[in-house]
């Protein structure tokens, strides 16, 4: 059987696939066109964040499986996928410790302004000590939005480290889970209102496409920060931009853009109070090994008949009697 990689992955991933005994063969590109052209043959398929569309999924008769390389799924046709018969799968714990890290690093950075600190001392304007202008985040109160194991983690190691008061927003999370992490559930509104610093970790849906906009950024505190680290349409970036600029917030940071990469002229680009990385939260050394490694089990288990450990679309695929 052969299994396509769409997008480059860890060779660890790779080898296990092989070792299973299966051909790994690769996409010449990740463009949906080339995939959905290439793609006729294949069993199983592995994909990071290119867009696996119904274009694909409909030119793929022999497809069984499509893993994740990571946790969203918002740039896989779930319903084509599912009305299909196919299983798509997931690596959910993968890259939890990677993002948190980086959510914590954002919260030190803004709060201790890394990024002018650093730029004013190459400049040598070394008296930007004597702003008093960084603030301690021991004691502060962080909103956390999407209480999922990404969530969680950040809260865990925010309270320990920091002794930050946790409160979080999850339709979905049970008060015993909450109470189990020590986290006060609160309304989205009450969590805007009174967080110092405020942290996505939602996936995308329709439920939370443009979750955060201009109305609720009006309800943070002017000292307050808010940190993406889900996805780019969680948030109206203009929206975020105008509160930016006009004071609203102190500042920002995210790890994701509507639109990926962002282009060029992008206007987060020219605004100093915004913190910027690639999407890469979750690509460390580490993280990379883990997902490639996963997804290729996922790919593995579905293949060889067993139940895989991580489906994600299980409902659509009752829904569509294919299970």
């Amino acid at each position: 059987m052969k299994v396509m990689i769409v997008q480059p992955i860890h060779e660890n991933g790779v080898k296990v696939l092989k070792e299973a005994g299966f051909e790994v063969v690769y996409a010449s590109s990740s463009d949906p066109q080339i995939v959905a052209q290439e793609i006729k043959e294949i069993d199983g398929v592995i994909v990071r964040t290119s867009p696996f569309t119904a274009h694909i999924i409909q030119n793929a008769p022999k497809l069984r499986v499509i893993a994740r390389h990571g946790v969203g799924v918002d740039n896989v046709d779930l319903e084509e996928a599912s009305k299909r018969g196919i299983y798509v799968v997931n690596t959910p714990n993968a890259n939890a410790l990677s993002v948190a890290e980086g959510t914590i690093m954002f919260i030190l950075a803004l709060a201790k302004r890394l990024k002018d600190m650093d730029r004013a001392t190459r400049e040598g304007n070394f008296k930007i000590r004597d702003e008093f202008s960084t603030i301690d985040i021991d004691g502060k109160v962080l909103g956390v939005v999407g209480l999922g194991s990404i969530g969680s983690l950040v809260a865990k190691k925010c309270q320990a480290a920091f002794s930050m008061r946790i409160i979080a927003y999850d339709p979905y999370v049970s008060k015993q889970k909450a109470q189990d992490l020590s986290v006060e559930l609160v309304s989205l509104e009450e969590l805007l209102e009174r967080s110092d610093f405020v942290s996505i970790h939602v996936p995308l849906t329709s439920q939370t496409r443009n979750l955060i906009g201009e109305a609720q950024l009006r309800m943070m505190k002017q000292t307050a920060f808010i940190i993406n680290m889900s996805r780019g349409p969680v948030w109206d970036e203009m929206a975020v931009l105008k509160a930016l600029n006009q004071g609203w917030i102190k500042g920002a940071a995210t790890d994701v853009f509507v639109d990926e990469p962002p282009p060029s002229d992008h206007p987060f680009f020219n605004c100093e109070k915004i913190l910027l990385t690639p999407h890469n939260s979750a690509l460390t050394q580490e993280c990379v090994i883990r997902m490639a490694e996963g997804a290729a089990q996922g790919v593995i288990e579905v293949l060889t008949g067993r139940e895989p450990q991580f489906p994600v679309n299980i409902e659509l695929l009752k829904k569509y009697g294919k299970i």
